[in-house]
C-alpha cells in the first residue's frame, strides 16, 4: 500500500482498498497505520481530512516519553505497550539504540552481525504473539476496532513497521486477506522506512558498515513475519483461535470488525 501524502507523519497508510477475495475489500478511511506522531500537524489537510477518532500507541514507556504523540484534533489516545514485559530480555536494542548503532559499524557488527539481528527480531515477533503485554495490547486494539460506534482508528509504533506491521497482519487476516496480500502489505513499508533512514544508511555504509545489516535493522523481511505466524500456528493452530483464545476477543467483536471494515469490492 502506498503511503498517504502527509508531510508531518511518516509511513501513514490506509488499509482501506485492499482486496480480500470473495468480492470484498477493506473499507476506506476506518483503519490506518503509521510511524510515531511526535511531529504530526493536526491542521495538515491530509491528516485533518481523515477524521481520526482514536489513536492506539503501541510503543514503550521510554519511547512515549522521548517522543510524545501529537494527536489529531478530537482524537483520544489509547496506550497499548506491546513490549512492556519483553524488551529487556529480547536481545534487541530499543529503537533509539538501533539508530545509535547505525552510526557505529563496529558496534553494530558486534551486537547484531552474523545473523544476530534477524534472530533478535524473530524472537521479538514471537513475543508479539506469546507475551502477556503483547496479548493485552493487541486485545485492546481489536476491542477498539470492534466497539459499537467506533470511528476512524490509527495505530502506530515508532517506525510503523514491526509492532504496527503485526497489528495490520492480524486485522487483515481476520478480514479474510490471503497470505500473499498480507505479506505484500507487510513488506510495502520498506520503501518509506528506507527513505526515512536514508542519510543514516548512507553514513553507515560510508564508514564501512554492512548495508545488508543496516537494512535488516531498519526494514522488514519475510522471515520476521514468518516467525510470528509460526508462533500463532504452534500455540493456537489458526489466526481465528489466536484471536479468540490467545487475545481473548469474543467472536461477536470479531464479527463486528468484519461488518464494519469490509465492503463490496468496487
Amino acid at each position: 500500500m502506498p503511503a498517504l501524502p502527509a508531510t508531518s507523519v511518516a509511513n501513514l497508510r490506509d488499509l482501506g482498498g485492499l482486496q480480500l477475495g470473495a468480492g470484498r475489500a477493506v473499507r476506506r478511511g476506518l483503519v490506518l497505520r503509521s510511524a510515531q506522531l511526535d511531529r504530526l500537524d493536526p491542521s495538515e489537510p491530509a491528516v485533518a481530512g481523515l477524521g481520526i477518532r482514536t489513536v492506539v500507541d503501541l510503543r514503550t514507556e521510554v519511547e512515549r516519553g522521548d517522543r510524545p504523540d501529537r494527536l489529531p484534533a478530537g482524537a483520544r489516545l489509547l496506550v497499548a505497550d506491546v513490549l512492556a514485559d519483553h524488551l529487556a530480555v529480547s536481545g534487541l536494542p530499543p529503537a533509539a539504540r538501533l539508530k545509535k548503532l547505525l552510526t557505529d559499524p563496529a558496534l553494530a557488527e558486534e551486537y547484531l552481525g552474523g545473523g544476530q539481528v534477524r534472530e533478535a527480531f524473530a524472537r521479538t515477533y514471537r513475543a508479539f504473539v506469546s507475551s502477556d503485554s503483547g496479548r493485552a495490547s493487541y486485545h485492546a486494539l481489536l476491542t477498539e476496532l470492534g466497539a459499537p460506534g467506533a470511528g476512524p482508528l490509527l495505530f502506530h509504533c515508532t517506525a510503523g513497521k514491526d509492532r504496527t506491521g503485526w497489528a495490520a497482519t492480524v486485522v487483515l487476516s481476520l478480514l479474510g486477506a490471503d497470505e500473499e496480500t498480507v505479506r505484500s502489505e507487510y513488506l510495502s513499508v520498506n520503501t518509506a522506512v528506507r527513505q526515512a533512514f536514508a542519510p543514516m544508511i548512507e553514513g553507515f555504509t560510508a564508514q564501512g558498515g554492512d548495508p545488508d545489516l543496516a537494512l535488516d535493522m531498519i526494514g522488514v523481511v519475510p522471515e520476521y513475519l514468518a516467525a510470528a505466524l509460526d508462533e500463532v500456528e504452534v500455540r493456537h493452530g489458526s489466526m481465528e483461535k489466536y484471536v479468540r483464545e490467545g487475545l481473548g476477543v469474543p467472536d461477536e467483536v470479531t464479527e463486528r470488525i468484519r461488518e464494519r471494515l469490509t465492503v463490496e469490492a468496487g
